[in-house]
């Protein structure tokens, strides 16, 4: 009977587990079997597949485009997590204590996130656009500025305003993951310190900051590994430009699909990309354990 018993409950196991099983294997598993797979061949858009290994693995060193758009991608990925990182964590310990009115606060931090990403990197372009934006001509009436500013006109103005772009979109997000992991802290342990005399900056560096540790590698992950696949905002907001100067490695692989229409280059980038970018979070995970 308990044989039996136990059989029916792994039994009933797998029968739970089946469509998540199925889900990954469809969605995740049979899509990178098949971008492996295409990897290995040169793959035309239109034609028939020839098997070239390792052809377009050997030629992505040859690939300029790409080498300057991993440099730029990298310094981005940088730039983003550290201000995103910083930015979240302030509005965070800002709506940590339950006061009057704190609700609208967190809600308000929030809301950029609910906005398409697409949908934001157009609404920053309409704000910026020196034809018909906003903000140049406010700039101007409050004497901040003299002539309109380029802000997608050269390559660190768009840099640094598609990073803005970044954190206002993301921080709400980051706020809302960092809030969790602040209210699971005992409140025990902030009153323990402060009866022994401990200052906020002390409670801070050596209570709240090593017990965020897991939150905060949740979070760094997310902002790392989105970052480094980042594609909406370049192609919406810049476009690239100007010159190239803000093309993403996931850029690079887009237009080797479909303007190159070499499926099986744009396949090969992406596994490098994969690999590097698992290798990264595997190292992540390991040091803030």
């Amino acid at each position: 009977m308990r044989l039996t018993a136990a059989r029916s409950r792994r039994a009933m196991g797998w029968v739970y587990a089946a469509p998540t099983a199925l889900i990954v294997g469809v969605l995740f598993l049979a899509p990178l079997v098949l971008v492996v797979w295409m990897s290995l061949h040169r793959w035309p858009l239109l034609g028939s597949a020839a098997f070239n290994a390792p052809a377009n693995y050997l030629k992505i060193a040859g690939n300029p485009l790409f080498l300057d758009a991993v440099l730029f991608t990298l310094k981005y990925t940088v730039i983003t997590t550290v201000l995103l990182s910083l930015v979240a964590l302030g509005l965070a310990l800002l709506v940590q204590e339950r006061r009057p009115g704190i609700t609208f606060f967190r809600t308000a931090f929030f809301l950029p996130g609910a906005v398409g990403f697409a949908a934001a990197a157009l609404l920053f372009y309409g704000l910026l656009n020196n034809d018909f934006g906003p903000i140049d001509p406010l700039l101007r009436a409050v004497g901040l500025i003299d002539e309109p500013v380029k802000w997608i006109g050269t390559p660190d103005m768009a840099l640094f305003s598609t990073i803005a772009l970044v954190v206002w979109r993301f921080a709400g997000f980051n706020m809302l993951i960092l809030l969790t992991g602040l209210q699971a802290i005992p409140v025990e342990v902030y009153e323990a310190a402060r009866s022994d005399g401990a200052g906020r900056w002390q409670i801070f560096t050596r209570i709240t900051l090593p017990l965020l540790r897991p939150t905060l590698a949740l979070m760094l992950i997310l902002s790392v590994t989105g970052s480094l696949l980042a594609f909406d905002q370049f192609f919406v907001f810049t476009n690239g430009g100007p010159d190239n100067s803000t093309v993403s490695m996931v850029m690079v692989i887009y237009r080797e699909a479909f303007f190159r229409f070499d499926l099986g280059g744009a396949a090969a980038l992406s596994v490098v990309l994969l690999v590097a970018l698992v290798g990264l979070n595997a190292l992540m995970m390991r040091r803030l354990r």
